[in-house]
């Protein structure tokens, strides 16, 4: 990991391969001014010089390849390095020989590692965007196991509660609705290059395995293209190790008051191929979550059971330190038995006439390949992804408008999707005065979305009274660009922009018993181009205050289902666009024990899209008008002996102008799914005791504020806490947690929303999860 105070410098021009002979002259001075030097003569990005106390003894005067310079000149240093990059070097502190090893250090403070979120690698405070980066290790000894579980770490990234597999992702307060339809996602998740979904629910992937997770905030439309509009959530693996065989395994029990218990396993295992050169990794993991719900009706106690597995397979090919190949392969299967949602005044049981399960599968393959020589390097990185899920509904309640014979009804939703993508950029190396980076984009993308009403009777079981049997094909090109400039030592300016192509093609076949077929079939095109501005100026010792502007987009499309047409005004939907203004400071303080990064952000949305449903329950896709965030947040972090204090917020206000009369004559003044306020934290003390035993105790808490799941004012939810407490004991290779989550037992709405067929008048909420005690035991080898 970087310190807080890492030194990103490398000089422009004449840079020879990596791997060349480089005549070196450095004079006996400071290590960490030594090193500089070093990076400037090799044409380096240097990380961390600041972790390498002491002075260089002598003159270094030698012509080699920089990484036997590095080594003769830290033979004796104490200090260690590591290639992070074909180009990029991190110092780390490390102990001399016959000392003992230092306990292991705290969990990773604010913005204290390096991130790709910009597409090279980069220390986050030296970059004029709002990104919080969070260590695979931070995350494990909080018990954070995806992005509901990690919220309160993740930079004030919130997630919807409907579900596993079935939640969205929410940053900035920025939603267009709580609902999950043909809109495409607002928060991109990504795995190391490669975007995953599209306008599916969050596949809440299991983060076994991983390096960090990086969440960007700010729509990012220049880098990242559509589906942007309010962040990154960015899940950065752990490449395989080329020198060293390693393994762990984790095993987890926990037991839920009033409900089933739940239990997990997972681990990972590296194996250098050829030391040096060719590395694999292969992860794995399955758990059970166990149910608290009962279903009354249908006489199923914890009925929500969720099982979830899944593997992920890395290879990386280093025949050189210029060229870098990696391949990485990973399925995972979610499948829940019943949803977790119910009435207020049922306590922990449920009355629905039917089970409403949900499946959630996700397989993806992705190449990169790197080549870096002189002053350049490009990436390409090639990927696939095939995503399906299917949700079944009680639709009993609205059976009687599709069809005039059922005992009970339920609702069918499948959506299977393909991507295929490629994204190649060529950027400049080191960090001369003028920065540049050139990339082109293409993404082609199919969904085959049938719908289904399946009426049910005692002599004729899942008869379809109603089906929308549709075809998507969304085709995207792209070509962006992003330059910068360091006008003097401390003032520096980008610019950047993208110009998109984005076809579409829809094909549905609409069938129901009570009313005629029909069919659809309409292509259209988008075009548009996505600018980025922002200035930048270092204040004191490594402190930046920078201000930006940029842009999101989305795609507009077509409606089709319904067993009766929609209004003409309302079978399509527009394009939106988020334009984002933001200033922000990013200070230390006190030796680096305390670190600040805040912004104050405006966002205009235009004519944003939202998915909602018909009066039948039949989800369609419109635009509402426009919405106006001016809003502030932080993240703060302080260090003190073996204390660590980590406190995220966010504060916001929404007006809403010019509502689309088609969809609602006035528009509420917030966003559904958006509380104004949101904050989470997190308190560790560890300390070392007895020699070789390390303790440490964890407290993480969040706060969720009110707000509204409709955009006509009904159903509120949130004003809840989340908690959740650990001890950790660790010897030598081995340890424990012991973790409480819900201490209090409260029973909180965390999202008043389940059934989109249930009537509007009667609620529905989704309590939180029990009391819950359990422990983890690890080892790793």
């Amino acid at each position: 990991m970087a310190l807080a105070g890492a030194t990103s410098l490398a000089a422009a021009g004449g840079a020879e391969a990596a791997s060349a002979r480089i005549h070196f002259h450095i004079e006996a001075k400071p290590y960490s001014e030594a090193l500089l030097d070093l990076a400037q003569q090799a044409n380096l990005t240097l990380l961390g010089a600041g972790a390498c106390e002491g002075k260089l003894p002598q003159r270094f005067v030698a012509a080699m390849s920089f990484d036997r310079a590095l080594d003769l000149m830290l033979a004796d240093a104490p200090c260690g390095w590591k290639l992070v990059a074909p180009d990029t070097v991190e110092i780390t502190a490390r102990h001399r020989e016959g000392e003992r090893a230092a306990a292991p250090p705290p969990t990773t403070a604010v913005s204290e590692l390096l991130v790709t979120a910009t597409k090279r690698v980069r220390d986050p405070r030296q970059l004029a965007v709002s990104v919080t980066a969070v260590s695979g290790d931070e995350l494990q000894s909080v018990g954070a196991t995806d992005a509901a579980s990690g919220s309160a770490e993740l930079g004030g990234m919130l997630s919807t509660n409907l579900g596993p597999g079935r939640d969205k992702l929410v940053l900035r307060g920025i939603s267009d609705g709580a609902y999950t339809g043909r809109t495409r996602q607002m928060v991109a998740t990504y795995i190391d290059n490669l975007p995953i979904n599209y306008n599916a629910p969050d596949p809440d992937l299991r983060l076994t395995d991983v390096d960090r997770v990086e969440i960007v905030r700010g729509p990012q439309g220049t880098l990242y293209g559509s589906g942007t509009l309010s962040g990154i959530y960015r899940i950065v693996t752990h490449q395989p190790d080329l020198q060293h065989l390693s393994a762990e395994a984790r095993v987890t029990g926990a037991d839920t008051q009033d409900g089933a218990p739940s239990e997990a396993v997972e681990g990972y295992g590296n194996y250098p191929i050829l030391r040096g050169v060719a590395a694999l990794r292969l992860s794995a993991y399955e758990e059970l979550d166990g149910g608290y719900l009962d279903d009354t009706v249908v006489h199923r106690k914890d009925a929500n059971q969720t099982e979830r597995y899944g593997l992920r397979l890395g290879l990386l090919y280093q025949p050189t330190d210029a060229w870098t190949v990696s391949f990485t392969a990973a399925a995972q299967h979610l499948r829940s038995d019943d949803t977790q949602y119910t009435s207020p005044g049922l306590g922990l049981t449920r009355n629905n006439r039917i089970l409403e399960p949900h499946v959630n599968d996700i397989a993806f393959a992705t190449g990169t390949v790197k080549y870096a020589w002189g002053s350049a390097e490009f990436t390409s990185s090639t990927g696939y992804v095939e995503h399906a899920y299917h949700s079944l509904y009680d639709a009993t309640a609205v059976q009687n408008l599709f069809t005039s014979f059922a005992e009970t009804s339920a609702y069918s939703e499948v959506n299977h999707t393909d991507m295929l993508v490629e994204d190649a950029y060529l950027t400049s190396r080191g960090s001369g005065r003028f920065q540049w980076l050139l990339g082109v984009y293409g993404a082609d993308t199919g969904e085959h979305t049938p719908a289904q009403l399946l009426a049910q009777h005692t002599f004729a079981p899942d008869v379809e009274v109603y089906g929308d049997n549709r075809y998507d094909r969304i085709r995207e090109l792209a070509a962006y660009g992003e330059t910068s400039l360091q006008i003097d030592p401390v003032w520096s300016v980008a610019l950047g922009g993208r110009v998109f192509s984005i076809d579409t093609h829809t094909r549905s076949s609409v069938v129901s018993e009570l009313f005629l077929p029909r069919s659809l079939d309409r292509s259209t095109h988008f075009s548009g181009f996505s600018p980025k501005i922002s200035v930048q100026r270092q204040i004191g010792a490594g402190d930046l205050i920078y201000a930006v502007m940029s842009e999101g987009f989305r795609p507009g499309g077509v409606n089709s289902g319904g067993a009766v047409p929609l209004p003409t005004n309302r079978e399509t939907y527009a394009p939106d666009k988020l334009t984002n203004y933001e200033a922000g400071v990013k200070l230390e303080a006190f030796d680096h024990r305390l670190a600040l990064n805040a912004a104050v952000f405006y966002e205009v949305w235009k004519d944003f899209q939202t998915d909602q449903f018909r009066s039948s329950g039949i989800p369609f896709t419109t635009n509402a008008g426009d919405a106006y965030l001016l809003g502030v947040e932080a993240d703060l972090a302080y260090r003190l002996g073996g204390f660590t204090v980590e406190l995220n917020g966010r504060l916001s206000h929404t007006r809403t102008a010019n509502p689309n009369p088609a969809f609602l004559a006035q528009l509420p003044s917030s966003l559904p799914g958006a509380p104004d306020f949101s904050g989470g934290g997190m308190i560790s003390y560890q300390r070392s005791i007895a020699g070789d035993w390390l303790v440490r105790l964890t407290d993480e808490t969040a706060y969720i504020g009110r707000s509204l799941v409709a955009f006509d004012g009904s159903f509120p939810q949130g004003g809840y806490v989340s908690t959740r407490l650990v001890a950790e004991v660790r010897h030598g290779r081995y340890g424990a947690q012991l973790f409480l989550t819900n201490p209090t037992n409260a029973f909180s709405d965390t999202f008043a929303f389940g059934n989109p067929f249930n009537p509007a008048q009667v609620r529905q909420i989704t309590p939180q999860r029990p009391r819950t005690v359990g422990m983890t035991l690890y080892a790793d080898y």
